[in-house]
């Protein structure tokens, strides 16, 4: 017995399936648009899979899967009355997949109607620019954390990687936003004593143990939370945000040197300026002065090949 599952698949085998084979028999080149079609098809069959990842409809996707299984074998075995209660079921189709899957289609459809294209096919933001937004997290973090007098030590790596570092603390690979590093320093939380670090656009651990500049021209007053961000700061490239539990301040550790007592607008400009700017200039730059030599190679290998047959020409002439 055939199943329908909302649609006519007999109809569907004829119309599309045949179709497809009669017209690559008459024209090859619709094999192009096979292709797109298929990809197409996949495509929105994974973006779909990958918004339902997670939430309950993937339990629901295994048992219509276990429901289409089980009709299909009872039809093979001749298991009428079970076959005609499990095809009943099965022929209530698309008006059951709606139902069921009413929250993930809306929300696909809300992401649709307010332009989040990207975020529905599952494309990721420029990095630059999701880089810039975690900053700004930071920076509401660090506001919050000084106006509390709460002592705060946020790790942000750069070109070096601070793995060693990472691996002393607790793994997070949490998203950035200001409310979890609130709340990681937190007093008398499991995880408010050591430094949390972010890494690609993740807070990659919390508690982290960092170690300890010894310099003697370092001021005296000051505690281990600043040297411990002056230390790391000149074993690698990281920049360092520091909250003085003491007084509130706010500093950063940059290539061994404290820079203290920093207002929001220039700890933003400060950050932005390190982490974001320099480094996707330079890293454009490099990519610009890669393609030019490509480019000039290409002219030189052209030149050469066309002396080249001209040598040939005038030898066999």
């Amino acid at each position: 017995m055939v199943i329908n599952l909302g649609m006519n698949w007999e109809n569907f085998y004829k119309d599309n399936i045949l179709e497809y084979i009669r017209t690559l028999q008459e024209n090859p080149f619709q094999l192009i648009t096979l292709i797109i079609d298929i990809t197409i098809v996949i495509f929105l069959v994974y973006s779909f899979l990958k918004i339902v990842k997670g939430s309950r409809a993937i339990q629901l996707i295994k048992g219509i899967l276990l429901l289409v299984i089980a009709t299909g074998v009872s039809g093979l075995l001749n298991l009428k009355i079970l076959n005609w209660i499990l095809t009943g079921i099965m022929n209530l189709g698309v008006i059951a997949i709606i139902v069921i899957f009413q929250p993930e289609l809306r929300r696909a459809l809300e992401q649709l109607g307010t332009n989040k294209l990207t975020q529905f096919f599952g494309i990721d933001k420029d990095v630059s620019t999701k880089t810039k937004e975690d900053i700004y997290k930071i920076v509401i973090a660090a506001t919050e954390l000084s106006k509390s007098k709460t002592g705060a030590l946020i790790v942000i790596e750069r070109d070096i990687k601070i793995q060693d570092i990472i691996a002393t603390g607790i793994p997070m690979n949490a998203d950035v936003s200001p409310q979890l590093l609130v709340n990681i320093f937190e007093p008398k939380t499991p995880l408010h004593d050591g430094a949390v670090v972010i890494s690609g656009n993740k807070i990659a651990a919390s508690a982290c143990v960092l170690p300890l500049a010894d310099d003697k021209d370092i001021a005296k007053e000051l505690g281990t939370r600043h040297r411990a961000a002056i230390g790391i700061s000149k074993e690698s490239d990281s920049i360092v945000v520091v909250v003085s539990e003491e007084t509130g301040k706010i500093s950063i550790a940059k290539d061994g040197t404290l820079i203290a007592d920093l207002r929001e607008d220039v700890l933003k400009k400060i950050l932005i300026s390190n982490v974001v700017t320099k480094r996707f200039t330079v890293e454009k730059k490099k990519r610009e002065n890669k393609v030019k030599e490509l480019k000039e190679k290409i002219k030189k290998d052209k030149k050469k090949l066309k002396n080249e047959e001209n040598k040939e020409e005038q030898k066999e002439d």
